[in-house]
């Protein structure tokens, strides 16, 4: 079929991915239930096809780019421009055409939609493209490619027209749990190609990276997550703390997941076929629900603060101004 090594490029069955909007959907009408209506659900299914678009466009540019080296590696050699049945150029136009279009229809909806959908196409640019291209820097590989989270997050709480905006806490931690899917995901490419210098003409950023380091970061990412994570149920609604331990077995599940040979990590597309990870993140996704639902004073109540709070905010109420 002639269009189907372009179907290819844009990688429509990593749609699925763009599922990372939801929790700003639901945070969003935490905040501000009003929203919910005929009118927000419109408006967030044109911003999932914009989202979807926009990925696509990233997507074909990634192969554009990537072709020399996608040929070192066993599977992604047989991508469309890699295995030559589609022109580099080719993927070019299409990326043009893909971001153009999305970047449209989410202009079309508002600025602030517009400007998160452009954001995921600039971090497209600076992901892939020479001089810059960050997925050539160890770390920073992660860290950047990781911003695409709270983007997403960002699409989904803008998309229902939600008048505030996003708090920071919950940015950060969905940053650092996009950092620590993408450092597991290294972590199963590099055990998987499992020759250094193989792994390194790959991917550069492989020069630096081994086992130890690789779990280092996962480590490090996981923490950051877990404590912004925190200051986000701790400010904002302390009941989502019911949702903490199967949020962590999550994370405990994906990262042996990450050792397994051929680990579905590299190809998140494949994660559909993985029993625990889909029955977790379900369970994660109900629980997150019904604790947005719940108020209870006694959970509250058994998290009350035990040490006195400092008076120093008091003290500078009772001091006369001027």
């Amino acid at each position: 079929m002639a269009w189907s090594p372009y179907i290819q490029i844009a990688r429509v069955d990593h749609w699925f991915k763009n599922v990372f909007i939801l929790p700003g959907v639901i945070f969003a009408l935490m905040a501000e239930p009003a929203v919910l209506g005929p009118r927000m659900l419109g408006s967030l299914a044109v911003a999932v096809v914009a989202v979807c678009l926009a990925a696509s466009s990233n997507y074909a540019l990634n192969e554009a780019l990537d072709a020399r080296r996608d040929r070192l590696h066993p599977q992604k050699r047989d991508r469309p421009v890699a295995a030559g049945r589609v022109r580099p150029a080719a993927a070019v136009l299409l990326w043009i055409v893909l971001g153009i279009v999305s970047a449209t229809l989410a202009l079309s909806l508002g600025i602030r939609l517009g400007v998160s959908i452009v954001a995921l196409l600039v971090a497209g640019l600076v992901y892939n493209v020479p001089p810059i291209r960050l997925k050539d820097l160890p770390y920073v590989d992660v860290v950047s490619e990781a911003v695409n989270n709270p983007i997403r997050l960002a699409v989904g709480w803008y998309a229902t027209g939600c008048t505030l905006s996003p708090p920071v806490s919950l940015l950060f931690a969905y940053w650092a749990l996009g950092a620590y899917l993408m450092a597991v995901k290294r972590l199963a490419e590099y055990r998987h190609i499992n020759r250094a210098r193989c792994a390194a003409g790959y991917r550069p950023s492989f020069k630096h990276y081994n086992e130890p380091r690789l779990l280092i970061a996962t480590m490090f990412f996981a923490t950051a997550c877990g404590m912004f994570t925190g200051v986000f149920i701790a400010r904002y609604h302390l009941e989502l703390v019911l949702a903490v331990p199967v949020g962590a077995l999550f994370m405990a599940l994906y990262l042996r997941l990450g050792f397994k040979p051929d680990s579905p990590a590299q190809h998140p597309e494949r994660l559909l076929r993985s029993p625990s990870i889909m029955t977790a993140s379900l369970a994660l996704a109900a629980i997150v629900c019904f604790s947005l639902w719940l108020d209870s004073p006694k959970l509250r109540k058994l998290f009350t603060p035990s040490i006195p709070p400092q008076q120093l905010d008091r003290d500078r109420e009772r001091q006369p101004s001027g």
